[in-house]
């Protein structure tokens, strides 16, 4: 535990002295009667979707905690996991003065979003093998670093970060360490979840997008110490969440077995695609992922990239990326796109 984290000292004065907003749905709590609702100015003819979504979420939050063995108190639920990020940006880093570390090749919304809030983002560029440098990382750190970034399973990378190496960081750091989960489904190692009431300074964002199949309807989660969640609900828009959203996400967590199986199947997909991709002759590298997809380091990517679009197939190029020279990021598909893909390469 990091006995030294001080959550009132790394909150932005302003929003420590706020007052959320309070909703007309926030002020009435339902009691299970059926009520004639004339306090929010809506428009009173059902439609299914003529009144304001529950600013709380609380049945996915309901269920989210069991499955989690967490309480609801411990979640804020975001538009995607972009806006929970935003959300974190906002309720600890001022502008022009605080700075956050991100460790790339990484997700890039962290540094647009420390772009958008005028915070510095000072970059620690992982080791070869794909690992946080925890020396360089913790050298970074002054009074003004609020957040640490870990991405993990790491995008374009695919590889999880060493419990070793993120135990160490949450120790010895003071501000909040973010860890994105989003791939944690694809991976064998266990979910920082499990370990969320050891480290006061641990925040861990997940999503819908990935595992759940539903980057469609825009859910991102955050699980972190109520003390944490209490700031960021704070500040939240009141209906963050629609009321569709909601109920397509209830839908879907409540069938997990569904899950799993298509979980099962890109995982028995991506072992195909690493051993098929493996054989050909254009292919110099295959790098170990715990994610959705391989990335996969060729001889020209440029080309191999433009190969594939005249054939109908859209892959990544991660080429511009620190330590991605010459890299395709490929997702796993269904069994039928993945022999589609594989057919075409063997052309090539």
């Amino acid at each position: 535990m990091n006995r030294d984290f001080n959550l009132e000292r790394l909150v932005r004065p302003n929003v420590l002295k706020m007052k959320p907003y309070s909703s007309a749905r926030d002020e009435y709590k339902t009691d299970g009667r059926k009520m004639t609702f004339l306090d929010a100015n809506e428009n009173p003819f059902d439609n299914g979707v003529n009144r304001y979504p529950d600013p709380q979420q609380g049945k996915v939050k309901e269920v989210l905690a069991s499955q989690k063995g967490l309480s609801t108190a411990q979640i804020l639920l975001g538009n995607g996991s972009d806006e929970v990020l935003d959300l974190i940006f906002r309720g600890f880093c001022r502008p022009q003065i605080d700075n956050v570390i991100t460790l790339p090749p990484t997700y890039g919304m962290y540094k647009v979003l420390a772009g958008l809030n005028e915070v510095e983002d000072r970059e620690v560029v992982l080791k070869q093998d794909f690992q946080p440098d925890v020396d360089s990382i913790l050298q970074k750190v002054d009074d003004q670093t609020k957040i640490i970034f870990l991405c993990s399973p790491n995008n374009p990378t695919g590889n999880s970060f060493s419990e070793t190496s993120v135990e160490r960081i949450l120790k010895n750091f003071n501000g909040l360490v973010v860890i994105d989960e989003a791939y944690i489904d694809f991976s064998a190692e266990r979910s920082w979840l499990e370990r969320l009431q050891e480290f006061p300074n641990l925040v861990i964002t997940q999503t819908l997008s990935k595992a759940y199949g539903q980057a469609g309807i825009r859910l991102g989660s955050c699980y972190a110490s109520e003390e944490i969640i209490k700031i960021l609900n704070k500040i939240k828009p009141p209906y963050n969440v629609n009321e569709l959203t909601q109920k397509k996400a209830m839908a879907r967590l409540e069938n997990p077995g569904v899950v799993e199986k298509e979980v099962e199947l890109i995982l028995q997909e991506r072992e195909k695609l690493r051993t098929h991709l493996s054989k050909m002759t254009f292919v110099k590298e295959i790098f170990p992922s715990d994610a959705n997809f391989l990335l996969v380091r060729v001889d020209d990517a440029n080309k191999k990239y433009e190969e594939l679009l005249r054939a109908g197939v859209v892959v990544r190029n991660r080429s511009s990326q620190e330590l991605c020279e010459n890299t395709l990021r490929f997702t796993v598909g269904t069994p039928e796109e993945n022999n589609q893909l594989l057919e075409i390469l063997k052309q090539l």
